[in-house]
């Protein structure tokens, strides 16, 4: 596997919550600053060592309009 893709939505409260398209790894956080590091922390754990793709995509679900303005 070359990469996983997460897509990240908003939650009503203003947090964040990342789940892998192709992989059971789903995480959340306060912030996207925490959440990246969620995300890469949750993807450590789910792999072998040496195992986990190299690059890690987010596709914004929800709140991509606020965001990118």
């Amino acid at each position: 596997m070359q990469e996983i893709l997460f897509v990240v939505e908003e939650a009503e409260d203003g947090s964040f919550r990342a789940s892998a398209a192709s992989a059971a790894i789903h995480t959340e956080a306060d912030s996207l600053e925490d959440l990246q590091r969620e995300i890469r922390d949750a993807v450590r754990c789910h792999f072998d060592p040496g195992q986990a793709p190299p690059l890690i995509r987010l596709h914004p679900l929800n709140w991509a309009a606020r965001w990118m303005s």
